[in-house]
C-alpha cells in the first residue's frame, strides 16, 4: 500500500512537471513578493509578474481575489491559484523539491 502512494506521488509530480507546472507549497504576499516570487506561481510569467507589481503600486490589495483585475487571470486560474495567495504576512512559497 505505501509502495502505491509513493509511486502515485512520484507520478502526479512528475505528470505536473511535465506540464510546465511547478509543484509549489506556501503562500506569496501579493503586496510585499518580489517578481521572482511572485513568477513561482504556476502559470504567472513575467507579463503578469509585471501587471500585478504596476496594480500594487498604484493601490495594494485588500483581497486575494482582486487578482482578477489582472489581464489574463481569471476565475479558473484564481481556483487554482486562491490556496497560494496572501495580503498579508511573509512570502513563503517555494517550488516542491527544490531547497528553500
Amino acid at each position: 500500500m505505501l509502495k502505491r502512494i509513493v509511486l502515485l506521488l512520484l507520478l502526479v509530480t512528475a505528470s505536473a512537471q511535465a506540464a510546465g507546472k511547478k509543484p509549489v507549497e506556501g503562500v506569496v504576499n501579493l503586496n510585499t513578493a518580489t517578481a521572482e516570487e511572485l513568477q513561482l506561481l504556476p502559470g504567472i510569467g513575467p507579463a503578469k509578474v509585471q501587471t500585478i507589481l504596476s496594480y500594487r503600486k498604484a493601490r495594494p490589495f485588500k483581497t486575494v481575489e482582486e487578482l482578477v483585475r489582472i489581464k489574463g487571470i481569471g476565475r479558473a486560474m484564481m481556483k487554482k491559484l486562491h490556496a497560494h495567495l496572501a495580503v498579508s504576512g511573509p512570502t513563503t512559497l517555494h517550488v516542491v523539491g527544490a531547497g528553500r
